[in-house]
């Protein structure tokens, strides 16, 4: 199997653990953006909740690890959820070939906007790096930002999965390394106090009634947005050259960094900087450590250790998404025109739409609103997919499937709590956070994009017809 292809000249197995991983290493730092929002919150209990959330992500990631060995030409959670949920192919709009390709399309949307969040993110950055750009107008900093990175994502990776994992080892020594040496620095030099932590591990009005709760379920959703997204590693799974034993080495390898990276990158900040501090600089305080800890460079190295981070991100978002479209379109639940391959085996359609997308979403100008939205898709891909193992596990015509890697004994029930978890209490929860943060219009966002999918998957279904119709057309008539 090392050197298969798919059948139809699909996607290329070029790729092994390592590769997959350095792919996958952007979402430890997916940690930036939400220290200070979690600390106005929960203030130092937002440590436990990363840590939860983290191991939320092992053992749903469990899960995920068996079905990539049960379907390795599934591409991750978007795959999985449609080779399960396959539907009776008599019946054009069967609703359990409805709700595979559901789920997918939520993936999609979780990871699709974020090309546009950290686009935003490096176009500020640049402004506060480089006093030239003082007088440049925010939006044409953004756009322009975007356009870079995009076409130069889009040309790392037109040749395949094997380019975009090299511009990872890159950035994720440019990345992760800088983030650990000033995480690790306040314990070094002294500047971290424990009683920042012991001190503040709740607000003095916190009560655990309904409305906190709630809260809690809405940070949790987020969180899991971050801190359970590595399994982004098991995407690639039809391009791994051994998916059976390279899926999981990726997966667990990739849940052992986030593990240590988020708890540690929250604890540095809130020990070194106390609740205050943190709230002071609440979209980087990783910054003011720098400077505390590391002088006057520190500063600048972390400015330009972020901008490599958001690059990283945006690249593991970006081959997430173009493969989510691709693998829809694969099962006929989106049009075929995001299954399209160029002759490196790379959906570049898919990448180009993706792009063309997010500058659109640039010109928002803000990413809040397209952050909660987002997690509202991830909530509900996290949730179907769990379901979709469980439904693996028990129906028969699943149970020859070869499994090289299989979850602890009686793992579906284990699913099954974290599935109802996302579905529908996370759900519940965000829905709430997001209200108390931005109104209802981020709510409302999210499911209109997510109920978008409904026209797109009716057409997808006459396209899979008419195709149908004519192909059996041209056979009947060679036969004459």
């Amino acid at each position: 199997m090392s050197n298969e292809n798919s059948e139809n000249g699909g996607l290329q197995r070029t790729i092994d653990w390592k590769q997959g991983l350095a792919i996958a290493l952007g979402v430890p730092v997916l940690i930036l953006p939400s220290i200070g929002y979690f600390a106005n919150y929960v203030w130092a209990f937002a440590i436990i909740i990363w840590a939860l959330s983290v191991f939320q992500g092992f053992m749903q990631n469990f899960a995920y690890g068996e079905l990539a060995t049960m379907f390795p030409k599934a591409s991750g959670l978007p795959g999985y959820a449609q080779s399960v949920f396959t539907g009776n192919a008599s019946n054009r709009y069967d609703l359990n070939k409805l709700l595979g390709g559901f789920s997918a399309w939520s993936y999609w949307f979780a990871w699709n906007p974020v090309l546009a969040i950290y686009s935003i993110l490096i176009g500020s950055y640049l402004k506060g790096l480089l006093p030239s750009l003082a007088g440049v107008p925010d939006l044409t900093i953004y756009l322009v930002s975007g356009a870079v990175v995009f076409i130069l994502l889009i040309l790392v990776n037109y040749r395949g999965l094997a380019g975009g994992a090299k511009l990872g080892y890159i950035l994720a020594v440019l990345s992760l390394a800088p983030l650990i040496i000033i995480a690790l620095a306040p314990f070094v030099t002294g500047h971290f106090e424990l009683s920042n932590i012991t001190g503040s591990w709740l607000p003095a009005d916190w009560s655990w009634d309904i409305q906190h709760i709630l809260i809690l379920l809405g940070l949790f959703a987020m969180a899991q947005w971050s801190a359970c997204a590595w399994e982004t590693a098991a995407i690639y799974g039809p391009e791994y050259k051994q998916p059976k034993s390279d899926v999981p080495k990726a997966l667990f390898i990739c849940g052992a960094i986030c593990l240590v990276t988020f708890i540690l990158v929250q604890a540095a900040c809130t020990g070194a900087l106390g609740i205050e501090g943190i709230l002071s600089e609440p979209v980087s305080p990783m910054l003011p450590i720098a400077q505390m800890t590391l002088g006057t460079i520190g500063g600048s190295l972390t400015i330009f250790m972020l901008i490599a981070a958001m690059i990283l991100i945006i690249q593991t978002a970006f081959l997430g998404a173009s493969r989510a479209m691709y693998s829809m379109a694969e099962e006929g639940n989106l049009p075929g025109l995001f299954g399209k391959m160029n002759a490196y085996g790379t959906p570049v359609n898919s990448m180009i739409v993706i792009a063309l997308l997010n500058m659109g979403f640039i010109c928002l100008g803000t990413p809040a609103a397209i952050v909660a939205a987002s997690a509202i898709g991830y909530v509900c891909a996290n949730g179907i997919s769990l379901l979709a193992y469980v439904k693996a596990k028990i129906d028969p015509k699943f149970s020859k499937l070869e499994r090289p890697f299989k979850a602890p004994g009686g793992w579906r029930h284990v699913a099954l709590f974290f599935g109802f978890f996302n579905l529908p209490l996370c759900l519940i929860g965000i829905i709430y956070l997001n209200s108390l943060e931005v109104g209802w219009t981020s709510t409302i966002v999210g499911f209109v994009v997510l109920a978008l999918y409904l026209p797109l998957w009716y057409y997808s279904q006459n396209e899979n017809r008419t195709t149908l119709e004519k192909d059996n057309s041209l056979s009947s008539e060679s036969m004459i």
